[in-house]
């Protein structure tokens, strides 16, 4: 389990896709970009995803609920190609970054409450090394380090930069 968390915390389990569209040109990563009235996380880039419901047997079917939701892209575009490790959050949740590869042409349109903008980074930016950054920043007096890339105006950082490491570290083996 990768984590920047740390311990004594309850944990909501929760699942993203990382969406690894499937365009002629290469593959895309699906991104959005969250509200600004949210209350976990305003304003930053995440993949689609979120809680775990009752009714969700696994973290695919979370997955899944939640990009139809968020992003409107129906699943029967999205082929499950596998997990990485969950990734345990400083606010508490435990996610399991579920691996799709989706084929278009499909539609999305997103959830005007949870988000703001659906677009796309090519995975060969994601991948290459000399867009990986690592910062520290002081947060509640704690003094922390993150990972971050910059995409034109987006700037990709905390948990879901953290993802996209591991999918690089698991890639290079």
């Amino acid at each position: 389990m990768l984590t920047d968390m740390g311990k004594g915390q309850d944990l909501t389990s929760a699942a993203v896709l990382i969406g690894l569209v499937d365009h002629p040109g290469g593959l895309q990563v699906l991104f959005t970009q969250r509200t600004d009235h949210l209350h976990h996380h305003p304003g930053q880039i995440s993949f689609p995803g979120g809680h775990m419901d009752p009714g969700d047997k696994t973290p695919k079917d979370t997955a899944l609920r939640e990009t139809e939701e968020e992003v409107g892209l129906n699943r029967r575009h999205v082929k499950i190609i596998g997990h990485l490790n969950e990734y345990v959050t400083r606010t508490g949740f435990s996610i399991t970054p579920v691996v799709g590869l989706v084929t278009p042409p499909f539609d999305v349109t997103p959830d005007p409450h949870e988000v703001d903008e659906i677009f796309e980074v090519p995975l060969d930016f994601l991948l290459d090394p000399a867009n990986h950054q690592r910062h520290r920043k002081e947060f509640k007096g704690i003094m922390r380090e993150f990972h971050a890339m910059h995409y034109g105006d987006y700037y990709i950082w905390g948990a879901t930069a953290g993802m996209l490491f591991n999918l690089y570290e698991v890639l290079q083996k």
